[in-house]
């Protein structure tokens, strides 16, 4: 008893652990396009599966339309696109993070006409001027979108989501992910990486081919072709050994090149742009279709829709009813006219895959294969251009072109979150761009003339893995100074890419605190200026901090023989260092330091960046990702080296020689020895940034309220709109059941000529204002509505459930009676049941029967328009009674084991057999479920060429310890979502 109590405790504390219902664990990934965005969820038994929207599409157009009164996304904003393409906001990815001035913005508004883009003179950046009252940023519109992704992603899942992982072109420089990062935030997502979609791509692809993974090294291009850009992306496969000595499949980006305006948009504006020349040359209408914006977009729907045609046909119709001034429009295109059409297209093809094997130094013999992604791949004659390009027989396309990188993405963010176990897949992502640290200092020559000296330390040379912490130390500062973070050497990209890029200038870092800091250990060693950088997972460079470094000799204590034996014994059982200061002295062990500047010319200077450029790259937070050994002092290696020597004299002190005792006396009469110990002061850093300005605190809860506005407008016509609904559904319903037999048999001609003039009085109401109420309004219309005629309803419903309830009462009943009068008949000698349990039983099944005949009769006394009596609640709980007195029999029938015939036998045995008896009981009333493998978790979608191993074994699994309990009951079964989120 004492036992079943302390489980019965254990079971309580578990069960007050449990997280709430309502709290989330699920996670999502939004591959977010220039045109389309693919939504995935990861959530408690249900593993990485692509979120349908509300027209159960896997796909969602990224557009959003702002009305005077409410907006709407995806293919709603689109519908409006054609008639009003004003209000209708797309492609902004092509703007973000960017000035007014940026070529792309400058295309962005030849593009979309329709649109005021103004200038934001505080950030230089643009904005939509929506009316006079209303203007939006591009982050505040792709917010919106964002958020509303969020609402897919969680009606999907059915419970609440805020975690996420987004993708983003691999092309993006810091202020394009800083601006995504923005949006986010207004959207109240939180962020657990912004992952680069070719990267995302290649994890998925990876972690369905891991069984094809292995030691040696496998090179694969993935060429994505989408609507807005162009990437070719060269990753190498392999297995390696983590600091745990395990091994794990892991992807490294090798190269990456990029066309920012090749893609399947620019192949639709020229196809719209000569459907509007033949329509011109028709000469139908006096007007230029091309001063039409209604019409223009008109075309451009009809170009999407003749692209994907001409793919697969040779030639095809291009027809809008009504194009303009009611003028039907019909042309033919042929596939040669498109093709010449987008013939310079056709020819950038070529040039993301040099680029991409230019950044990884290997040439096209060193790719295993090339794999098409991206929804323009499809059009023959890019397969046509890229499969010359490459020279391989055949180009690859065993992989989902449009859902790759929303898959991989959300399987990083289950790898990422919490709440889930997935197999490890390590992933080194590169950095496109280099980033380097400028400093600018005062140098004498040796004819003693003073000069300026620009100095560089590149941080993140071309292509370097990332997340990563670096440390740059300034040695030859004794007060304030400022440096400069900047990217690096940009000569690979054209002179338009260069335009498009930007600012080449990060930010300007303004170090205050140096020369006090100096004065306040004057004493000390300087050991320099030291400024901790960090990459972080979503490709964001970040200044961590910045510390003045010292380091000063201290007398070290004398240490008896008795506490360096010790401190050895500690040391050999896991005791670790001594110094409970060393981890905050000491540099994080994932820090590379790049090297200081000690040559007096800038030769010298550039040889150190060589040589630091050579070494190991680290990567940080990836847990069981190789890492770099920690760099020390030359000078604290031989420290630690002569306190080993020390713990080693130490260890056996009953085998010292009279020699080395005449050594240790001479040893302490030399002076006590020396130990240095290092000082760190915070250095106050001011970052100014040259790039794009961040909006301000204030500006981001300005945007926040604005978008949190919109949307409880949203919700509230919602409301109001389903309520109003409601309303006139239940007004048409019930003048109908008014007709209806089963109705006019319980109600009184004076409470249907009441429920009737009610209907017509709020029927009336709505036709002349009811559609321009409020929903508080229409809630107490509808309320009351419900009132008045609930207790016309309930005696329809209760009337309804009746024959059904009485029948199964009966049933149980006549069963309960057999099964009495059977356990009666059993002989005494083998009766396994009391008397009183008999009685108890019968006295349940008489009560049962008088209550039943008692108020059966007393029902048919009443008129149907009257309140029953016999109520359908009631007959349930007479039948769970019921059940619940011939079930607790039953259980004790079927466990009970015969009476013994001999009373002779030894009494040792009967307890043994009582024993197994009672074994074989908790063995049979705890069943260990069977295995099914339907329900086990598996990956949404799988590619045909995966391994029976994987089939049987998820690659992604619930995090919680369930997994290892092999002898959970079918209760715990039924509630396996708990244990989910444990």
């Amino acid at each position: 008893m004492r036992e079943r109590l302390s489980l019965w405790a254990v079971f309580c504390l578990i069960v007050a652990f449990l997280p709430s219902h309502t709290e989330s664990v699920a996670v999502m990934s939004v591959d977010l396009g220039s045109e389309w965005m693919k939504i995935a969820i990861v959530k408690p038994g249900v593993p990485m599966e692509i979120a349908l929207n509300k027209e159960s599409r896997r796909k969602t157009p990224v557009a959003v339309c702002l009305k005077e009164n409410e907006r709407l996304f995806g293919d709603g904003a689109l519908g409006v696109a054609v008639k009003n393409p004003k209000v209708v906001y797309r492609f902004l990815q092509s703007i973000l993070g960017k000035t007014a001035d940026n070529p792309q913005v400058v295309q962005y508004q030849k593009h979309f006409p329709e649109h005021q883009l103004q200038r934001d003179e505080k950030r230089g950046t643009v904005f939509f001027k929506f009316s006079e009252e209303l203007q939006y940023t591009p982050e505040e519109l792709l917010g919106m979108i964002l958020n509303y992704s969020r609402g897919l992603a969680q009606d999907f899942a059915e419970q609440p989501i805020k975690d996420a992982v987004i993708t983003v072109p691999a092309y993006f420089n810091q202020a394009e992910r800083r601006a995504v990062l923005q949006a986010a935030h207004i959207a109240g997502l939180k962020v657990l990486q912004l992952i680069n979609d070719n990267t995302a791509v290649a994890l998925n692809y990876g972690v369905f081919r891991r069984k094809d993974i292995n030691s040696t090294a496998q090179n694969i291009m993935f060429y994505d072709m989408g609507s807005g850009s162009t990437t070719a992306t060269i990753v190498m496969y392999q297995t390696v050994k983590t600091k745990e000595s395990s091994t794990h499949p892991q992807l490294q980006i090798r190269g990456v090149g990029f066309d920012r305006t090749l893609g399947g948009f620019e192949i639709e504006l020229r196809l719209r742009d000569h459907l509007a020349k033949l329509f011109n040359e028709q000469k139908k209408s006096k007007k230029d279709v091309r001063e039409n914006l209604r019409a223009m977009a008109k075309l451009l729907k009809e170009a999407q829709r003749l692209k994907t045609v001409l793919s697969a046909n040779a030639e095809h119709t291009a027809q809008i009813e009504g194009l303009m001034d009611d003028i039907d429009f019909k042309a033919k295109v042929t596939r040669s006219e498109f093709e010449a059409l987008c013939e310079d297209l056709f020819d950038r093809v070529p040039g993301p895959v040099k680029e991409a094997l230019a950044a990884a130094e290997m040439s096209m013999d060193e790719i295993d294969q090339v794999i098409l992604v991206g929804g323009s791949t499809r059009v023959p004659k890019v397969q046509d251009v890229l499969l010359k390009a490459v020279g391989k027989e055949e180009l690859s396309k065993n992989i989902n072109a449009d859902e790759a990188a929303a898959m991989g993405a959300v399987y990083q963010a289950a790898a990422l979150s919490k709440a889930f176990k997935v197999k490890p897949f390590l992933v080194r992502d590169a950095a496109v761009f280099p980033i380097q640290v400028e400093f600018s200092r005062e140098t004498e020559e040796e004819d003693g003339v003073k000069t300026m000296k620009h100095n560089k330390r590149i941080l993140f040379q071309r292509m370097a893995p990332y997340p990563q912490r670096k440390v740059i130390t300034f040695n030859r500062y004794t007060d304030d100074f400022v440096f400069y973070m900047n990217y690096g050497d940009l000569s690979f990209l054209s002179e338009q890419d260069l335009k498009v890029f930007g600012s080449q200038n990060l930010k300007t870092v303004k170090l205050s605190g140096v020369g006090s800091s100096f004065e306040k250990h004057s004493d000390a060693e300087s050991k320099g200026i030291k400024a901790h950088f960090n990459m972080d997972e979503s490709g964001v460079l970040i200044l961590d901090r910045v510390e003045s470094v010292f380091e000063t000799i201290v007398e070290e204590k004398e240490e008896s023989t008795l506490t360096k034996l010790g401190n050895t014994i500690s040391s050999l059982f896991g005791g670790g260092n001594s110094d409970p200061t060393a981890n905050m002295t000491e540099p994080v062990t994932d820090e590379e330091e790049v090297a200081p500047e000690t040559g007096k010319d800038q030769e010298q200077s550039e040889k150190q960046e060589e040589s630091a450029q050579e070494k190991p790259e680290t990567e940080e937070g990836k847990e069981g990702e190789p890492q770099a050994e920690e760099q020390k002092d030359n000078k604290e290696d031989k420290a630690e080296t002569q306190g080993e020597t020390d713990a080693e004299k130490v260890e056996k002190p009953e085998e010292k020689s009279d020699g080395e005792k005449a050594e240790e006396k001479e040893a302490d009469k030399k002076p006590k020895p020396l130990k240095k110990s290092k000082i760190s002061e915070d250095i106050t850093a001011e970052l100014e940034v040259n790039d794009v300005l961040d909006p301000s605190t204030e500006d981001m809860e300005v945007s926040k309220k604005k978008l949190q506005d919109l949307t409880d407008r949203d919700l509230e016509k919602q409301e109001r709109e389903k309520t109003l609904n409601s309303l006139e559904a239940f007004i048409f319903e019930t003048q109908d059941k008014l007709y209806q037999d089963e109705y006019l048999a319980v109600v009184t001609e004076e409470e249907k000529e009441q429920i009737t003039g009610k209907l017509s009085e709020t029927s009336n109401w709505m036709d002349e204002e009811g559609y321009a109420a409020g929903t508080k309004e229409l809630k107490e219309k509808l309320s009351e509505l419900k009132k008045l005629c609930k207790a016309m309803f309930f005696r329809v419903e209760e009337r309804k459930k009746w024959p059904d309830r009485l029948a199964a009462l009966d049933s149980m009943l006549n069963h309960s009676s057999i099964f009495l009068k059977s356990a009666r008949l059993i002989p005494e000698s083998d009766q396994i049941f009391t008397e009183v349990e008999l009685k108890t039983l019968e006295r349940v099944v008489n009560e049962t029967m008088t209550w039943k005949n008692e108020t059966v009769a007393e029902q048919d006394k009443l008129s149907p328009t009257e309140k029953p009596v016999l109520l359908s609640k009631d007959i349930e709980a007479k039948l769970s009674l019921l059940d619940r007195e011939v079930n607790y029999l039953l259980n004790k029938a079927k466990f009970a084991k015969p009476k013994p015939k001999d009373k002779a036998k030894d009494k040792n045995s009967t307890s043994t057999e009582n024993s197994k008896a009672n074994s074989t009981e908790d063995a049979e009333k705890v069943i260990p479920p069977e295995s099914n493998d339907a329900e086990k978790v598996k990956p949404a979608e799988e590619p045909p060429t995966a391994e029976k191993e994987d089939e049987k074994e998820p690659i992604l699994e619930l995090n919680p310890a369930e997994n290892t309990d092999t002898e959970s009951t079918e209760s715990s079964k039924s509630e396996n979502h708990k244990g989910d989120e444990l």
